[in-house]
């Protein structure tokens, strides 16, 4: 696969040159067990020195996942069952408006609950709601049953999403969902990685969240997993702090 990555090299030129850094984070969604597709994401993962945040759906997820889980991987906690409870014609969302906060917030406390019991103290303290929706007043009560982070999409407008609750996004997703379910022509990927770094750059967006790279390793085609590695290796090569939620501290 040949990616004109110049534009974004000048961009990286640019942040070193004011002295500039980047903090730059994976994460990589819906993991349940042992699969080629994770073996995979290790590999490249090791390949490229990044850790991954594996978000891990509670309800389904194997003991042999968390025997199993590389060192690399970062467990962390994907809603509940990853099931929708919208009605017909309304996006998909196991945690969106409409829901009882109280019966979302269980579900939530359910799936932490879950995941410490596999992974033990490896399990990071953050939300991933599956399809990336999730209710204000759901994350109003994450900290109360156990989280200091969620995750979604798109730059976030504050640092923290309630009192306690760091949000620490994912940016750029190489998957075209609303179509052919393949790789996003390269072109725009990069473009919009562009885009974004120069909305930091400038103070549009928030230059201190780290900037999340979001996969869905149980999907990925050849081409997804080439520009996921090129991309990674791209990015790394300029000023950038490889960001990893251990629950330790808000950034």
């Amino acid at each position: 696969m040949s990616v004109d990555w110049s534009p974004l090299q000048a961009e990286l030129a640019r942040w070193r040159a004011q002295g500039l850094e980047l903090p730059i984070w994976w994460r990589d969604d819906d993991a349940i067990a042992p699969t080629e597709a994770l073996d995979t994401l290790a590999v490249l993962s090791e390949a490229v020195g990044v850790p991954v945040h594996l978000a891990v759906i509670p309800k389904d997820a194997t003991d042999q996942l968390a025997r199993d889980i590389a060192e690399c991987f970062v467990p962390v906690v994907h809603g509940w069952a990853h099931v929708s409870h919208t009605p017909d014609g309304v996006k998909n969302a196991e945690f969106g408006d409409g829901r009882p906060a109280h019966t979302a917030l269980e579900d939530a406390m359910q799936g932490i609950e879950r995941l410490k019991s596999l992974f033990g103290p490896r399990l990071a303290p953050m939300f991933v709601p599956p399809w990336n929706r999730i209710a204000p007043e759901v994350v109003a009560g994450l900290a109360d049953v156990g989280f200091d982070a969620v995750s979604t999409y798109n730059p976030r407008k504050s640092v923290l999403a309630a009192p306690g609750v760091a949000q620490i996004n994912t940016h750029i997703d190489p998957i075209f969902w609303r179509g052919h379910r393949g790789l996003v022509d390269p072109e725009i990927l990069v473009s919009q990685t562009v885009t974004l770094l120069q909305d930091r750059r400038s103070g549009i967006t928030d230059a201190q969240e780290p900037l999340g790279y979001l996969t869905h390793h149980l999907v990925h085609d050849a081409d997804i997993w080439e520009f996921s590695r090129q991309f990674l290796l791209e990015i790394c090569d300029g000023p950038v702090r490889l960001y990893r939620h251990d629950g330790k501290g808000i950034s």
